[in-house]
């Protein structure tokens, strides 16, 4: 009788693994990965893995769906923060910080059939929280008036280009942009977000337009 059940918990850590893996590869190389790339990376046989997942789509679409489980539980904590206003930037930076190292969520958008409906729901998902969270600044007088959940959705997307255009020469140029993002939409009165992280230099700009767009030699 116990074979069965350790069976089933052998596949469950191994499923975990797989996941865990193609999460880290999908961050640090994008969606350009193969089911065998995250079996070696997983530890498991290639069979395991395709016994899981069919394809490398299931998969995706699995990391993505966890991805976004994810995101709904930070909006939700951080509604619950009592200052609104820091509840706000502790989630902004959790999005920001989500988006800035992760080369493969943003490529959903040109792998998935779907992806504008799935993006579409990680919005429903989360707005109710979002929308309130806002409301309680917007109240507070810490959020400048007309600011809305579409906003906050524009700015993530400010910052993750930033993010991914420095991604190669500096992986925290995102937080400097990120504390100008909110400064501009704080109220007045709430006192300004230091800027930890210096920009770009003239050559550094150069480095990272080679890197997105190498020359042809």
């Amino acid at each position: 009788m116990s074979q069965p059940r350790r069976l089933r918990a052998d596949a469950a850590r191994n499923q975990q693994r797989i996941l865990e893996a193609a999460r880290e590869l999908f961050a640090e190389r994008g969606l350009d990965v193969t089911l065998d790339d995250v079996a070696e990376a997983a530890k498991v046989g290639v069979g395991t893995v395709y016994r899981r997942f069919a394809n490398k789509r299931e998969l995706i679409e699995e990391v993505f769906d966890r991805h976004v489980a994810e995101m709904a539980e930070a909006t939700e904590r951080c509604n619950r923060v009592p200052d609104p206003w820091l509840g706000l930037v502790e989630l902004f930076e959790w999005a920001c910080q989500h988006m800035a190292g992760n080369r493969g969520f943003g490529e959903v958008m040109l792998e998935l059939p779907d992806a504008k409906e799935r993006f579409a729901s990680v919005r429903c998902r989360i707005k109710p929280a979002l929308e309130e969270l806002m409301a309680r600044a917007h109240a507070a007088g810490v959020l400048r008036p007309g600011i809305t959940v579409a906003d906050f959705f524009a700015m993530v997307n400010m910052v993750e280009s930033m993010a991914a255009f420095a991604r190669p020469i500096n992986p925290n140029t995102w937080r400097r942009y990120m504390a100008i993002v909110l400064d501009g939409v704080r109220a007045d009165g709430v006192p300004r977000l230091e800027l930890t992280v210096p920009p770009l230099t003239e050559d550094e700009v150069e480095q990272a337009k080679e890197a997105v767009c190498p020359r042809k030699r």
